[in-house]
């Protein structure tokens, strides 16, 4: 289920990039386009969590790990927004999300398997293979590139990502009843307090985006970029929705290749759109690769020999 709800999470936020595509085609300008992006998906936020469930009860400790969730995504696009300008957009955009395979090291790292995070050889290979088959397909060498900034930048964003994406694994994490105590558990969330965690991500990242938007540009947002930007929150909120949820259902076995699944959905997706609408060029053996990661990394090895 962890699973499904992964690739109905890259399926959503594909449809919200391609949006921001058309956005951008349209004269808009990235900023615009995810302040309107994001606010929506707050409100959007709002119905699909406390309205939908009728939840209404404040957390102050959910609401502090969305707090922390939100300083990570927002310092995340902002910083991608500066690479985007300093340095090769295919190249980045593999860096971002190379991030992906990192989460599970973290927690095994620091809970281990005793917490519901194992981390055998076989995930660390099928990571290895996700991240080569990302930076092949997003290669790109140019001179013209400000690339001390780039790194800086993009190195920022890469930290940002995995925050981001270890903060949810954490929450799912403090969710669960029956586990050992731990200093590095200081909450005790449950689901019907809970429901104003993702409003308040986007929130707080709305407001890191405004304030860079509003610095830079100073001006309202054109017809276009309120309407694909609307249409890009309804993506990008549910596609959040379903991100968020699907590590508290994970399995143990599951966990290590959760976010790679995801940002690989993301990648082949945009790819399928890109090259039909926008003939773009695609490097399908690179996306092969990725697959094949992502197999190599979610299989059960051990179980699989066992039964042979």
């Amino acid at each position: 289920m962890a699973l499904l709800m992964m690739l109905m999470a890259a399926g959503l936020v594909s449809v919200a990039n391609f949006f921001m595509r058309r956005s951008i085609d349209a004269g808009g300008s990235t900023r615009a386009y995810l302040v309107v992006q994001l606010f929506f998906s707050f409100a959007i936020s709002i119905f699909l969590s406390p309205v939908r469930t009728g939840e209404y009860g404040w957390s102050a400790s959910s609401a502090i790990v969305g707090v922390i969730a939100g300083l990570f995504l927002g310092t995340m696009l902002l910083t991608l927004g500066r690479s985007l300008e300093r340095g090769p957009p295919g190249l980045t955009f593999a860096a971002l999300n190379s991030a992906t395979v990192m989460p599970a090291l973290v927690m095994f790292l620091i809970f281990g398997s005793l917490y519901g995070y194992p981390y055998a050889p076989w995930n660390g290979i099928g990571s290895g293979l996700v991240v080569a088959g990302l930076f092949w397909a997003g290669w790109q060498v140019d001179s013209r590139y400000d690339k001390l900034h780039w790194v800086v930048f993009i190195f920022t964003a890469f930290c940002c990502h995995v925050g981001l994406l270890a903060v949810l694994q954490w929450r799912a994490l403090m969710l669960k009843i029956g586990l050992p105590a731990s200093s590095l558990l200081p909450f005790d969330l449950t689901l019907e307090t809970g429901q104003w965690f993702n409003p308040v991500l986007f929130f707080v990242a709305t407001l890191i985006q405004l304030i860079s938007y509003w610095r830079k540009e100073r001006r309202w947002p054109k017809g276009a970029e309120v309407l694909y930007g609307l249409f890009g929150g309804l993506g990008n909120a549910g596609g959040t929705f379903f991100l968020v949820t699907a590590p508290t259902l994970a399995t143990p076995w599951e966990n290590a290749m959760l976010f790679p699944l995801f940002a690989v959905s993301i990648i082949l997706i945009c790819n399928v759109w890109g090259q039909i609408l926008y003939k773009e060029k695609v490097n399908w053996l690179a996306n092969a690769l990725c697959v094949i990661g992502l197999l190599v990394g979610t299989i059960d090895w051990k179980a699989l020999w066992f039964w042979v």
